[in-house]
């Protein structure tokens, strides 16, 4: 039975000043399918490219498996499927029945392979490369975020295929799809690295636990310093005010030992600086004790309630056409202080209806009627990640106080020394939570949120269904998380063909 063994492996980027992975010891077994969980930027997907071999390293990792990385990059999408499979397997024509018995358990086309690449859905793509990383049955899999841009649908037939698998590590943001794949957990924490036998819900249930612990330990530390900063003002009040007797001369009464005097107060002197050091040494010790909770103050929305009128939004008999392309006749309306949920496949137009009802220029003839309250802020978190510039000149633009975008973003998480940086040089996830942080910063009578979690770590998201189950916004919501959309929505409307 294959392992792969990591003994004190450290590893940092060049930029950064401390490790991000510091002397790490892990022992996983070829057969488990390991959920990889932490926050953006935690160090997840460079985990993966180490174990590939792409990253230097210090230390050991001891292992006798070929790892695969999926999402593969393929450098010509506008060729056949079929070069591509070939270019990235080395197949040869009489082992082509492999790649086909894994399309088939994932339930693409059969003829799919003859397409073009490029013509293909996202969801198409993503079964391909995840078949090219399936053929190899001594290989152990490293899947980095495979449910970005599927829908329910495609994300069920995912699960299903990964749960007849043995052998790899996942990242995904998805709740309910870790919970159906994965047995086991590795958690990347704010200082450690821990792993647990379980599915996500597991890892969820200890992580609170761990965390309550942490809190109350924090409580009882505010105590202990706060006792410790009083025994250091008592010390150096007593040295000071044997200081003050040694230099009292003309007012005592009685003969004086100046020199035992001066002698008793250089003593006082120096235990009080002796206190006074122990005291800031076991205050910072009890400081660092608290390592890794992850969230110290919830979020919240800069949302204005409305009292009227009671509805926001109202849709009636809505269809867009362009050429051939229809999306479905709708309906429907949003109340304030409820979220609506657009749900359907993938291609079905939630999007171009959102686009539609925002007023974005679009080549669509409408048919139906939109009716949008007047006088109302809406703030619009759009799908696409197309922000440019630093975090104060977006501020700037959008007329935001940056101090508030700058504390959403350490209560998601986000790294002090990313401030500056111009976010389109950050990952996926970092700039997913710019753009978050902005429309939670914005006044807004009504939210237009579109698939707001891609690429957001679980722990993010958690925060933003805790968030919105508080404090009730109105909001129109796309997304294919089921979890968000089961845990939040007061309506959802159906999209079908």
């Amino acid at each position: 039975m294959g392992t792969i063994q990591i003994e004190n492996m450290s590893y940092k980027y060049d930029q950064m000043v401390d490790n991000l992975f510091d002397s790490l010891n892990l022992q996983i077994d070829e057969s488990w399918k390991l959920g990889l969980i932490g926050r953006n930027g935690r160090g997840k997907t460079t985990l993966m490219k180490i174990l590939l071999g792409k990253l230097p390293y210090q230390g050991k990792i001891i292992s006798n498996l070929n790892f695969y990385y999926y999402p593969q990059k393929v450098n010509d999408k506008n060729r056949s499927t079929i070069e591509i499979v070939k270019e990235l397997t080395d197949l040869e024509d009489y082992d082509i029945w492999k790649i086909e018995v894994e399309l088939d358990k994932l339930k693409a086309k059969p003829d799919i392979l003859e397409q073009n690449f490029s013509t293909l859905s996202p969801g198409e793509q993503t079964k391909v490369l995840l078949a090219i990383l399936f053929i190899d049955d001594y290989g152990f899999q490293l899947i980095d975020e495979p449910t970005n841009h599927l829908d329910i649908e495609g994300r069920q037939v995912v699960a299903d295929y990964l749960k007849s698998k043995k052998g790899f590590i996942v990242i995904s943001h998805d709740k309910t799809f870790l919970n159906e794949v994965i047995d086991h957990v590795i958690s990347i924490n704010r200082q450690n690295v821990d792993i647990y036998k379980g599915n996500f819900d597991v890892w969820e249930q200890e992580k609170k636990m761990q965390d309550q612990a942490e809190f109350d330990e924090k409580e009882q530390l505010k105590k202990d310093i706060s006792r410790l900063h009083e025994t250091a003002v008592k010390r150096e009040n007593w040295s000071n005010q044997s200081e003050k007797q040694k230099n009292k001369t003309g007012l005592q009464k009685v003969n004086l030992d100046k020199g035992f005097i001066s002698h008793k107060a250089s003593k006082m002197m120096r235990k009080a600086k002796s206190v006074s050091k122990r005291v800031d040494s076991e205050i910072e010790k009890k400081q660092g004790l608290l390592k890794n909770i992850e969230i110290e103050e919830p979020i919240k929305l800069n949302y204005l309630e409305v009292t009227h009128p009671k509805t926001l939004v109202t849709v009636n008999d809505l269809q867009l056409v362009h050429g051939d392309i229809k999306t479905p006749k709708i309906s429907f309306k949003v109340p304030i202080d409820q979220v609506v949920s657009l749900v359907g496949k993938n291609g079905i137009g939630k999007t171009t209806i959102f686009r539609q009802i925002l007023g974005i220029d679009q080549p669509f003839k409408q048919n139906g009627d939109i009716i949008v309250a007047n006088g109302i802020k809406v703030s619009y978190l759009a799908q696409e990640n197309e922000l440019s510039g630093d975090i104060k000149q977006l501020a700037q633009i959008k007329k935001i106080d940056p101090e508030m975008i700058f504390s959403n973003l350490r209560k998601l998480g986000f790294e002090r020394d990313l401030f500056e940086q111009p976010v389109e040089s950050m990952s996926q996830g970092q700039r997913r939570k710019v753009a978050l942080a902005i429309s939670l910063s914005q006044e807004a009578n009504l939210y237009f949120w579109d698939e707001p979690l891609n690429y957001l770590d679980v722990i993010t998201r958690q925060q933003i269904i805790d968030a919105i189950k508080k404090q009730h916004p109105t909001m129109l919501l796309i997304d294919h998380d089921k979890d968000l959309i089961d845990e939040i929505s007061s309506q959802k409307i159906i999209l079908e063909n």
